[in-house]
């Protein structure tokens, strides 16, 4: 092709110009121009349209929502002369079966269109329209998908599209957007009378009603918060969504006239956002543009979600660096959610301001259809709205009363309400100290639903006319009825941030994991949400036991304050639980709190991980770790206080992380130390408890059918460890399958007991003693899918070993599936025997396994810690690793190498990281005391994790590189 385009205009209409001149160029030379040339044209001019938005992006010039407009102006002139090219012999005829009208609609209507978005195109034809035009519509969708662009396209008459948008409100919605590209001005207009006319007749009371439904099945869809790590940034809730569900519902409400940025006279009309909310909205609009831009750009592809692979990259190219003790890709995510939070309480808003407008109610000017008496407030649709007796501004504790009103009158409280909440929430900060403040304050806080009673909670959970295969579910309660709809108010207004600064560093504040899906300020409402439904009897099976303990705890002011403030100090430096338990002596001091009350909230603070970690990493059958906990907790209300918090925190980081299992070994582990604070049996009297277990076992053994001379052979088997490390139902299985192997001289034994009530499989293996027992068996089982999430080893007199391991699936959940069991016993036979290699199987497992680029974006730094404080007879041995298939086959295989005795291992999953802890011995039963070799253990099993990282995501050892590394210019810093 000669005269081809050398250079490109920054100005759409100009370069929309050039491209029809060089297509004239190429019919004035060759009048038979073929349609593969017409496609180069017009994929070259594409390109350059690409490459001139992105530039004009990436070096700055353009802001996202400039950007998305000027990539609509170039593309609508390219859509000009590609209809003029395909319906030239059309556009010239007089049959009205011929006229034909391009009209973009969606956000490419809107003039806002992404660099990698749909075209919305409808194709506005006669009712009866002619087979020729047909036909060129067809060619010119071929056309467009020869281009490479992604079209979504209707063809349409005017009344098939007034009937379609009366039956489904998205197509209505989309019909919104309507803007004429080429064609039929008439038949344009026509569309626009009908459709007027159709908009009149649903009315805009029904069309907000409806867009409102549609906004909360979007948000249940994803997430229902604004504050997941990975949010959604166009569908999730405070995105680009909203923005757009409310810019069609005012240009439902004031006219079509209307359009994008909020910047129109009768938004004023409304007499609700000030200038700066205006400016506001529309900065908010503008941020989340330019990183949806940014997402588009860097993935190549339609990609809405900020997941964690994006989000260094992202923040980095928009210039967020690294600021005190805040990470670059922090500090944008915190902006994020700030943005996403003034979306998504401005639009609320808006669209009560609409309805009223509807209604021909005049905002500040109604006529109270309802005075409460005595209040000053006055409910407006049910809801309670301020007189204008009342002031916020002049007396801020009426903030509060508001709130306190809402909770005595069941009621909720009027989204205009809500809005000067917002507008003075800085003068809550005169309330710091105030007495009635705080009491209101604390009683919202310590607020519960409505508690639900054993008969209720038995009928639910019985409900006939639920399926027999589905779970028995209980439903919570509206959220309006207990303390999460005010701490919600509270932190969404901002009122929470000014009555107690301190809460203002988390809001926003995520973690750069895996393990958390909400931010630091959602997970600690969200906790204090779920101690709530505890309270009232709104839990699962697994935590019966917590309810019980909550209706009996004297401290129920500091569990709250406690569960609400647990995170406090995360982001500030240091270990948070110390920051955090230094914080809430002056938070506490503020609220009038007594002395009592305040001490007990800052231990909680200080130790709230305390029995996690025990019942996880620590082996609770050693005597020490009990009496370690027993001397730090000292009381029988302090352990129940603490327990709860563990509960209520856990499950609020994610639903993945509470399970059965989890469930299972905090419980024991708050019995033991129960036991021990109420003094009815001290873990020094091991000879005495192991004395007793085995008396009881005997008396249980004469009930079944095994002989004397049996029962007497397995009880002198075990050392006084084994018969403190079981349950009665578990020693009798192991007493079966030990004589058993005995009597048939078996030199290797495996049982597989799945145990649904603690979420778990207990895999049995019965054997004689040798090096690597138990790193065999682990990585067979890792082989087989499985996730061991605890083990014991314990040798027999007989000199024979019993490993027990407790094992998961990938769902978190027991291992029951039958045929996968015998594929594990199959597995452990081979692996035992020698004739399966079962570290290249792990290889292979891991070669399949594709890490994809979320997962490596999250560096997970390798860590062995070594303790010998921890118990009295072995070494501690707690490594932090990414988790993955065979890591507990690697770090035992290690452990194996340097001739050390694993008697126990405890193994925690935090997201993608790992706390592997193990509990060894040296080969003379000995706890390790040189400092050189445990410095050479350390280092062996330290070189194994870290080549394994450094395989996945490329980050040497002791490197200080992140994943992402550009040169960036900071942003000004935000007021």
């Amino acid at each position: 092709m000669k005269h081809p385009i050398t250079d490109f205009s920054p100005d759409p209409i100009k370069a929309t110009e050039m491209l029809r001149e060089h297509i004239r160029s190429a019919f004035r030379e060759n009048p038979n121009v073929s349609r593969n040339e017409l496609l180069q044209i017009f994929r070259r001019h594409l390109g350059r349209i690409q490459t001139q938005v992105r530039t004009e992006f990436e070096v700055n010039r353009l802001s996202g929502l400039q950007a998305s407009k000027q990539l609509t102006s170039f593309v609508d002139g390219l859509m000009s002369i590609l209809f003029e090219l395909i319906y030239n012999k059309l556009l010239s005829s007089d049959n009205p079966k011929n006229f034909i009208t391009l009209i973009a609609t969606g956000g490419y209507g809107r003039k806002c269109l992404a660099p990698f978005s749909d075209l919305d195109l409808l194709f506005l034809t006669p009712e009866n329209p002619s087979k020729e035009l047909l036909d060129t519509i067809e060619q010119h969708l071929y056309f467009l998908w020869d281009l490479g662009i992604k079209i979504g396209h209707a063809i349409r008459s005017v009344p098939q599209c007034l009937i379609t948008a009366k039956e489904d409100i998205t197509v209505l919605t989309a019909l919104l957007d309507v803007r004429l590209l080429s064609g039929h001005q008439d038949l344009f207009n026509n569309f626009i009378d009908k459709f007027k006319e159709l908009c009149e007749d649903i009315g805009a009371p029904r069309y907000i009603l409806e867009k409102s439904k549609e906004r909360e099945a979007r948000h249940k869809k994803f997430g229902d918060t604004p504050y997941l790590v990975e949010p959604n940034i166009k569908e999730g809730k405070g995105g680009l969504r909203d923005l757009q569900t409310i810019y069609w519902e005012y240009r439902f409400t004031l006219g079509f006239d209307q359009f994008s940025d909020f910047i129109t006279p009768k938004i004023r009309e409304l007499e609700l956002l000030t200038e700066q909310e205006i400016l506001r909205l529309q900065r908010a609009h503008n941020f989340l543009w330019t990183v949806r831009f940014q997402l588009h750009y860097i993935s190549g592809r339609a990609e809405d979600r900020l997941t964690f692979d994006m989000q260094p990259v992202v923040g980095g190219r928009i210039g967020y660096t690294k600021h005190g003790q805040q990470v670059g890709v922090e500090r944008f995510m915190r902006h994020y959610f700030l943005t996403a939070r003034e979306v998504m309480r401005l639009t609320h808003v808006i669209e009560s301001a609409l309805t009223l407008y509807t209604q021909k109610v005049k905002i500040n000017k109604y006529e109270a259809s309802k005075f409460i008496p005595n209040t000053g407030y006055t409910l407006l649709d049910g809801k309670i709205l301020p007189t204008a007796d009342i002031s916020f501004a002049k007396d801020p504790i009426e903030m509060m009363r508001l709130l306190k009103l809402a909770q005595t009158q069941k009621r909720a409280i009027h989204p205009l309400a809500v809005h000067q909440l917002i507008r003075w929430e800085r003068k809550a900060a005169i309330l710091r100290g105030d007495g009635e403040a705080s009491r209101i304050f604390l009683d919202l806080l310590c607020d519960t639903p409505t508690h639900l009673s054993p008969k209720a909670r038995y009928r639910l959970l019985h409900n006939k006319d639920q399926k027999e295969d589905r779970a028995p579910l209980i439903l919570p309660p509206p959220e309006e009825k207990y303390n999460v709809n005010w701490l919600h108010i509270l932190n969404e207004t901002g009122i929470l941030g000014q009555f107690m600064p301190e809460w203002r560093r988390m809001v926003g504040q995520m973690q750069f994991d895996t393990y958390h899906i909400f931010t630091v300020d959602q997970h600690s409402i969200e906790a204090v949400k779920l101690l709530a439904l505890l309270e009232a009897g709104y839990y699962q099976d697994d935590l019966q036991f917590a309810h019980k303990l909550l209706q009996g705890i004297q401290s129920k002011k500091a569990l709250y304050m406690a569960t609400l403030l647990h995170d406090m100090g995360k982001g500030r430096g240091g270990d948070h639980s110390e920051v955090g338990s230094e914080m809430a002596i002056t938070i506490c001091s503020r609220l009038n709190m007594s002395a009592e009350e305040t001490d007990t909230i800052s231990w909680l603070i200080l130790h709230h991980l305390l029995l996690s970690h025990t019942a996880f990493q620590r082996d609770i059958d050693d005597p020490k770790t009990i009496l370690d906990l027993v001397d730090t907790i000292q009381s029988p209300e302090r352990l129940r206080l603490l327990f709860l918090l563990t509960v209520s925190d856990m499950r609020a980081v994610n639903k993945k992380v509470w399970n059965a299992w989890k469930a299972t070994l905090l419980t024991e582990l708050y019995n033991r130390v129960s036991e021990v604070l109420e003094g009815s049996l001290a873990t020094q009297e091991r000879d005495t408890r192991v004395y007793r277990v085995k008396k009881h076992l005997t008396q249980q053994f004469s009930t079944q059918n095994i002989t004397n001379q049996d029962v007497e052979f397995f009880m002198g088997l075990g050392y006084a460890s084994y018969w403190l490390s079981f349950d009665e139902n578990t020693h009798m299985r192991h007493a079966r399958l030990i004589t058993d192997a005995h009597k048939t001289e078996a030199p290797l034994t495996i049982r597989t007991y799945p145990l649904p009530d603690r979420g778990v499989t207990e895999v049995t293996v019965y054997a004689g003693d040798h090096p690597g027992l138990f790193s065999k068996i682990s990585g067979a089982l890792a082989v087989a899918g499985a996730s061991i999430v605890d083990a014991r080893i314990h040798t027999l007199t007989n000199g024979m070993v019993l490993d027990t391991f407790w094992i998961q699936d990938a769902a978190q959940d027991v291992f029951d599936d039958p045929h996968r069991l015998e594929r594990i016993i199959e597995l452990i036979n081979t692996a035992l025997a020698g004739t399966v290699d079962i570290e290249k199987r792990l290889q292979e497992c891991n070669r399949h396994m594709l890490y994809g680029r979320r997962m490596r974006a999250i560096h997970v730094p390798p860590r062995v810690v070594i303790d010998n404080q921890a118990s009295n007879g072995f070494t501690v041995i707690e490594v932090n690793g990414r988790d993955r298939i065979g890591l507990l086959y690697d770090v035992t295989k290690t452990i194996k190498e340097q001739k050390l005795q694993i008697s126990s291992a405890h193994i925690t999953t935090y997201g993608i990281r790992a706390v592997d802890v193990f509990y060894v011995k040296d080969v003379f039963g000995l706890k390790v005391q040189d400092r050189k070799r445990l410095s050479i253990v350390r280092e062996a099993i330290l070189k194994v994790l870290e080549e394994v990282e450094e395989n996945i995501t490329g980050i040497q050892p002791n490197s200080t590189a992140s994943i992402v590394q550009m040169e960036v210019t900071p942003p000004k810093e935000e007021e």
